[in-house]
């Protein structure tokens, strides 16, 4: 009975979630114990338990109802994104979330699963191939979609999420390295721009020499070219056009100095937490920057500082491998199942929580700029943690049905 248990479910990834949450709760009531805000940490405890229940409901599911509720389940949250825009409330600037009573409910946190599955379904098809153009748009269209409306809300973290999960399902899928250079070069392009001409000349020539080498379509080569040197010189019309908090942030990046009681403040704070830890930390409800408010709301985007102030280089590391160790089980299950929808699901949802966990920590030590992206499982907010606790749950139901074709 046990072994054929151990063979249905990987209870390895539902230990390594609940772990990471119990970190997140502690980490929350130790960010809110001297903030003014304790009962946020009997809420998230809420949400929790609310996730267990989804969670369960997730692994148990049958697989081919996940399978048919993919375009039904992308529709319904394209409406609700439609829907957020018009009748939502407004936060930081942001118009993303329905206002649920004394909860808020965030349409596009679940619709990053609904694409997902969109987007696996789609590619799952035996007539759809990645080589052809056409496919290639009819994707990027699937996932554009949610990024164009979430991006009206506006909401640039999200909306990075998404694009970071559609480049590892397109390389899952199959689509060339010419493809995958194709798409991120305009990107890169634009970031080297914000350090200056030298840096976005050397983007450039490195990126146009990766697209040549790849020795496919060198017309489109050519074109990705001239597209490159027209996103470097349009970076600063756009950098222009950006909400004044867009550009602080953007300059805070570059340099966080600039401006270390306004835009910097978070991020050298941020740094200063967790570099103060040491090795072993300063202890549960010691550390200093914590429990002193240094950083505003630091049980949000900020909550990594938490172990890494209290607990040290030590707990920060232990944040880290078990982030990595789920994220290396998802990548895992992608590459078992047998079923071709089953392996872009999986990777969908692993490249997900993988780019939360890149960019949140990145904007924790200085590295990426703020962007809004909590750190799954450990940031407060219900929305994301249901969200992510159904994708393990997702996870977990692929693993049980790894064998069916």
């Amino acid at each position: 009975m046990s072994a054929l248990f151990q063979e249905r479910l990987d209870l390895r990834i539902g230990l390594l979630m609940f772990a990471l949450i119990t970190i997140g709760l502690v980490s929350i009531y130790s960010a809110t114990y001297d903030a003014g805000a304790s009962e946020l940490s009997n809420k998230q405890l809420l949400w929790a338990g609310a996730g267990a229940i989804v969670f369960l409901i997730a692994i148990f599911l049958p697989f081919k109802f996940l399978h048919s509720i993919a375009y039904p389940s992308y529709f319904l949250c394209m409406l609700m994104l439609v829907s957020v825009l018009l009748l939502g409330k407004t936060v930081s600037g942001s118009t993303s979330w329905f206002n649920l009573g004394t909860m808020r409910l965030q349409p596009s946190e679940f619709a990053k699963i609904a694409t997902v599955f969109a987007l696996a379904s789609y590619l799952s098809r035996n007539e759809v191939s990645l080589q052809k153009f056409r496919h290639l748009v009819i994707a990027s269209v699937i996932v554009l979609l949610p990024v164009g409306l979430i991006m009206m809300q506006p909401d640039i973290g999200t909306a990075v999420i998404y694009l970071g999960m559609f480049l590892a399902v397109l390389y899952w899928g199959g689509a060339s390295n010419f493809t995958i250079v194709a798409f991120v070069a305009p990107g890169v392009v634009a970031i080297a721009a914000l350090f200056g001409t030298t840096p976005f000349l050397i983007a450039v020539v490195i990126l146009s020499a990766l697209l040549y080498l790849t020795r496919e379509h060198r017309i489109v080569a050519a074109a990705m070219f001239s597209l490159m040197v027209l996103v470097g010189i349009s970076v600063q019309f756009i950098y222009n056009g950006l909400k004044p908090y867009q550009q602080k942030r953007i300059a805070a990046f570059l340099d966080p100095n600039a401006d270390p009681l306004g835009a910097g403040y978070n991020v050298l704070q941020s740094k200063v937490a967790i570099g103060s830890g040491g090795l072993l930390g300063k202890g549960y409800l010691q550390g200093t920057q914590t429990q002193l408010n240094f950083i505003p709301e630091q049980w949000t985007d900020f909550i990594f500082c938490v172990p890494g102030e209290e607990f040290g280089f030590l707990g920060a590391a232990v944040v880290l491998v078990l982030f990595m160790t789920l994220l290396l089980h998802g990548v895992k299950i992608g590459s078992t199942v047998k079923n071709r929808y089953s392996s872009l699901v999986a990777i969908g949802i692993t490249s997900i929580l993988g780019t939360h966990v890149f960019i949140n920590i990145g904007m924790a030590v200085g590295l990426l700029p703020v962007i809004g992206v909590p750190l799954p499982f450990l940031s407060y907010g219900g929305s994301a943690l249901l969200t992510s606790m159904t994708m393990v749950g997702i996870l977990l139901n692929l693993y049980s049905n790894r064998k069916g074709y």
